[in-house]
């Protein structure tokens, strides 16, 4: 089977995204820095930190890195057909 369920794709993504983020831990935080105790603000005293985040995410999260961890899922999906989900690292 080359197709991932719902839930199987949801679940990679959720765990594609905690492991952008704890690569992208460091700009993360410089954006968190910023953000703190301010509120509207924040859209442009912060834009800068904001556009480094979404361009380490998306390093991660982007359509193409997506598909290879797919690829990937299934490829040890197939080997462990017993096993409930393959884990990614």
């Amino acid at each position: 089977m080359n197709a991932l369920s719902r839930r199987e794709e949801d679940t990679l993504l959720k765990v594609t995204k905690a492991r952008a983020l704890r690569e992208c831990d460091t700009v993360v935080k410089a954006f968190a820095a910023c953000a703190s105790g301010r509120t509207v603000s924040v859209a442009w005293a912060c834009k800068d930190q904001l556009k480094v985040v979404q361009e380490c995410m998306i390093q991660f999260t982007a359509p193409e890195p997506m598909e290879a961890i797919r690829k990937e899922y299934l490829r040890l999906r197939a080997q462990n057909p017993d096993s409930p989900e393959p884990i990614l690292k």
